[in-house]
């Protein structure tokens, strides 16, 4: 068939392409409007599923139950070259809330500061992310709750006037030894009854395997070779008790020595930490030597030792450097580079010790690596020492292992006198409310302040009211100790959340509760129970000022900046800002009714925005009611001392209960004045 004259060779092809680029116009165009909305119903059907679970058991809800899903995968089954399983999965759905508001005595339920209701999380925005702080917290609820349902179903007899740990002979030695053979048996987990302290010290002696080769799918694809790689690489770890059925317990110290190296192709050993298979960033030593900068060095170690690797090795340079040095008369003093320490079918003999502000490991006689601690993990919860991978363990010898466990400190410090019980809260207005922040093994410190700044007239005439506030613990046995303590002095309040260091700022919100709820008090102090406070002079200061205006005061930091290094560090994710606003250092500080009742209707509103450090938090939100509702006074004085104590002192800080005891004997006879020994 001819062609007519003025049609092009191409017309039908350009005509059929047209046709096609219209359908997929429209069907662009279809996408756009109806897939957000059939996303939005998916997500909608998910979410019911998951709040469904949640809201049917919030009135009365078997809390043990977690909608927490993580995706997990243990250090030593990385594939090395794929850096995305460096990191764990961050949970899809958080746990939902209940909030409930009034504190109760012990022997009742006590209450959930901040839970959300069902009907609460219905009307949240579904697509939203709590923020990591919240999501943080609700775990601590949940993990918490069932802790408390636990310490419920503790005998009467058990938690009556006898302790229930005088009857258990656990023994605390003071060095422990084990062969590889028995620690084979053990799946390699040893057992540290009374956790470690500072000087404690772990022997390994090992024999790394020599390398096999593993099948790593993503080089493969790639078409590097057949996929195969060389791997040898242990672990030891110190871990803590498990936290949840199902989940790995929480690793206080993650140590990997990589023999042949990950991704890098160097060897290398890396230092981490993880909370309910949660990593924390990090620390890689390759070879290269760390800073020297004062604030980057633990216990005046580096965190990271040089070692030979053959990639920064320049002979050439080397030897005209040293040439150069020599002819202009400068002092050469030799430089002496160590191998990597581990080798292949080659005997090591590490030591792990626990110093002031890190861990410290050596090898072969040798400091190879330093790892500071982190907040949030103690070496009394380092309970177990794992060793797994691909080594041989010969032995393993721990030394200088604390005598006694916390868990048996009641016995040795509480004393059950009715002197020391706190009186029936007031239905007066009061003066002063003081909420002290405690630990749950505390025993000693809770004791001391009973003892001294409790025993003062202002506390004793009920003008003032001290309460401790203190979350839950792991241990089972610690728990039952602190209900009795609780039952017996009628002066501690239990959150039924399980302490972390980052969640500090619940327990500043639950003491602005009881503060408003439970009593009217016209001012509130927060301090923590190494602070010794000259009650009647912090009244005589508060009383100096205005009554009809806002109040906060303390020691006052003003402009001071997050650390971004350091044990203290804060990432810009959990704070973006340059600077803090003003706010009283955490030891002690003050703030009136009227900023507490504002901070509590935030908190109602889910508008409280929280930060780990909990006096910054104050004074953020300190400033939010200065800006919004009414003008604030800040007061401030060096004598709410940060470190220490100061003559003339309104309260001190770092002080033990030996401290505290000299304190009040001092102050009893009309001297302030400090008392200079631990």
């Amino acid at each position: 068939m001819k062609r007519t004259k003025n049609e092009s060779p191409n017309s039908r092809r350009f005509r059929l392409s047209h046709f096609l680029f219209g359908i997929g116009v429209l069907y662009l165009l279809f996408i756009s409007f109806k897939f957000p909305h059939f996303l939005k119903i998916l997500s909608n059907e998910v979410d019911d599923r998951l709040d469904g679970a949640s809201i049917r058991g919030s009135e009365d809800s078997d809390i043990s139950k977690s909608f927490v899903s993580s995706v997990y995968q243990d250090a030593i089954h990385r594939k090395l070259e794929d850096k995305d399983h460096d990191s764990p999965l961050r949970p899809n759905k958080e746990p939902v809330k209940e909030e409930e508001h009034g504190l109760q005595h012990v022997k009742q339920r006590p209450p959930r500061y901040g839970r959300i209701t069902g009907k609460l999380m219905e009307e949240r925005k579904r697509d939203s992310e709590l923020p990591v702080l919240e999501r943080m917290a609700d775990e601590a609820w949940l993990l918490g709750l069932k802790a408390w349902n636990e310490l419920d179903m503790v005998d009467e007899k058990e938690s009556g006037n006898d302790s229930v740990l005088e009857e258990k002979a656990e023994s605390c030695p003071s060095w422990i030894s084990i062969s590889g053979e028995e620690l084979e048996k053990g799946d390699g987990l040893m057992f540290l009854p009374c956790g470690l302290a500072a000087g404690s010290s772990i022997t390994v002696v090992g024999t790394p395997h020599h390398a096999h080769k593993e099948y790593v799918p993503r080089l493969a694809k790639l078409k590097h070779g057949e996929g195969l790689v060389s791997v040898s690489q242990f672990m030891i770890e110190l871990q803590g008790l498990k936290a949840v059925d199902g989940e790995e317990p929480p690793k206080i110290l993650h140590l990997n020595p990589r023999v042949r190296g990950d991704w890098s192709k160097h060897p290398v050993i890396e230092h981490n930490t993880c909370y309910r298979m949660q990593w924390g960033k990090s620390q890689r030593c390759d070879g290269l030597p760390s800073s020297d900068e004062e604030e980057m060095l633990v216990d005046g170690y580096r965190r990271c030792e040089k070692w030979m690797r053959n990639d920064i090795v320049d002979s050439k340079e080397s030897k005209t450097t040293s040439w150069f040095k020599r002819f202009i008369g400068r002092e050469q003093k030799p430089e002496v580079t160590w191998p990597f320490p581990f080798i292949e079918g080659r005997m090591f003999i590490l030591t792990l010790r626990a110093g002031v502000d890190g861990y410290h490991i050596n090898v072969g006689g040798r400091h190879v690596t330093s790892f500071p601690y982190r907040t949030g993990f103690t070496l009394e919860d380092a309970t177990g020492l794992l060793v797994k991978g691909n080594v041989d363990v010969h032995s393993i010898f721990t030394t200088s292992l604390p005598t006694s466990h916390p868990s048996f400190s009641p016995q040795r410090v509480l004393e059950m006198s009715e002197t020391w019980k706190a009186s029936p809260l007031p239905k007066h207005p009061i003066k002063l409310f003081i909420g002290i922040l405690s630990a749950s093994n505390h025993f000693s410190e809770r004791m001391a302040v009973r003892k001294t700044w409790m025993q003062s007239t202002a506390v004793k005439s009920s003008d003032v009211v001290a309460r401790f506030f203190v979350a839950l613990n792991p241990r089972k046995e610690v728990n039952v100790e602190l209900k009795k303590e609780s039952v017996y002095f009628g002066d501690i309040v239990i959150l039924p959340f399980m302490d972390r260091y980052e969640l500090v700022v619940l327990k500043t919100v639950a003491i602005c509760e009881f503060g408003i709820n439970n009593v009217t008090a016209a001012h509130i102090m927060k301090i923590d129970d190494d602070t010794f406070i000259r009650v009647d002079t912090v009244m005589k200061e508060i009383d100096k000022l205005p009554h009809n205006k806002s109040l906060y005061m303390g020691n006052l930091n003003l402009r001071h900046r997050p650390l971004r290094n350091g044990k203290w560090a804060v990432t810009y994710e959990e704070w973006p800002e340059e600077v803090y606003p003003p706010y009283a250092n955490g030891p002690a500080y003050v703030i009136s009714s009227d900023i507490v009742t504002f901070i509590i209707s935030q908190q109602k509103n889910r508008r409280l925005r929280l930060f780990k450090m909990e006096d910054v938090s104050m004074g953020m939100w300190v400033e939010q009611y200065n800006n919004t509702v009414s003008a604030v006074q800040y007061s401030h004085s060096w004598k709410f001392c940060q470190y220490g104590c100061i003559e003339g002192y309104y309260t001190a800080h770092y002080q033990s209960p030996r401290q505290m005891i000299c304190l009040w004997d001092k102050l009893s006879r009309g001297r302030a004045s400090c008392c200079n020994f631990r």
